[in-house]
């Protein structure tokens, strides 16, 4: 082949890759999977920041909810297919639905994944950023009468220390942790602990681990020469909460998720990281900036 054709060949992959919205890192292709919405109140997820600054960028509805993408990712090479937490799933009542304003959304997670030419058999592996219900509930699904793993061909994993605490089911947060997500991933042996020692995954893929939020979430650093994505999850949900002041009040330890973005922003500036936003119902990607009023982001993509 000679150079021209070389040439050719990578600008027709890099065109086709712009055009199915997905990005390639390493060997491993990124694909966006949309799974569902749904609505918080905006009080809990801008925290301490008063309604008339967020109420600018997020306008919530006659109950102060402010609506919420689930929006996951998936990691494909020549071995593996992972994807990235699992949305809300579709286990609820119709009682449960209206309290978080859910939509029909039925089975989104399935058709995003068959949009994109793939089935819930092709799944490998599926990494769990933490056990909370919107991050954790597509992981298992109704059959017939009974509740099983969502993808029969894939090993789960989470942080031990997360599925510790959601075990506990403490008064404070055991609304967020709901057996049926994760117990029967565990009864049926599929439930992996073994990530807490593991930083490195692979050559392209690397476990930030931070505990604000909840104890024991993991984050995922996607990078190579070129590009470096963090599947941001709970700490980094919403563009808008990029800020330090801006933290969640469902967090646990709100001081240590500031001293959490303080060290990462840091980073993620420095060395120009995008953040994969999971939740955010406008901006799939974007890059920060530091300037005089701190940590902002610089610049929104709606694709990856």
């Amino acid at each position: 082949m000679n150079n021209h054709a070389k040439v050719f060949l990578k600008f027709i992959i890099f065109w086709k890759l712009i055009k199915e919205n997905v990005m390639q890192i390493g060997k491993y292709t990124l694909y966006v999977v949309e799974s569902g919405s749904f609505a918080l109140d905006g009080g809990a997820m801008f925290g301490v920041v008063p309604k008339t600054i967020w109420s600018r960028t997020h306008k919530s509805d006659e109950l102060n909810r402010v609506k919420i993408v689930t929006r996951n990712l998936l990691l494909v090479s020549d071995k593996k297919k992972i994807l990235i937490d699992t949305g809300n799933g579709n286990k609820w009542s119709p009682k449960y639905k209206e309290i978080y304003g859910m939509g029909d959304d039925g089975d989104l997670l399935g058709t995003s994944l068959a949009d994109l030419g793939f089935t819930r058999d092709d799944i490998t592996d599926v990494w769990l950023t933490h056990l909370h219900f919107d991050h954790s509930g597509g992981a298992t699904a109704y059959e017939g009468d009974t509740i099983v793993p969502a993808f029969t061909h894939a090993n789960y994993y989470v942080q031990a220390d997360n599925l510790r605490w959601a075990r506990q089911q403490n008064e404070r947060d055991k609304a967020s942790y709901l057996p049926v997500n994760y117990e029967p991933l565990y009864e049926a042996g599929v439930l992996m602990e073994n990530l807490s020692e593991d930083i490195f995954l692979d050559d392209e893929i690397e476990i930030v681990r931070v505990n604000g939020h909840t104890y024991g979430q993991q984050l995922f650093k996607i990078s190579d020469s070129q590009n470096t994505v963090l599947f941001g999850a709970d700490l980094f949900p919403l563009a808008s909460l990029i800020p330090l002041p801006y933290i969640m009040a469902y967090d646990l330890q709100p001081l240590i998720t500031l001293q959490e973005k303080k060290t990462l922003l840091k980073i993620i500036t420095d060395e120009k990281w995008k953040i994969f936003f999971e939740h955010d119902p406008n901006h799939i990607l974007a890059t920060v900036k530091q300037d005089a009023k701190g940590f902002q982001i610089d610049e929104c993509f709606n694709a990856i």
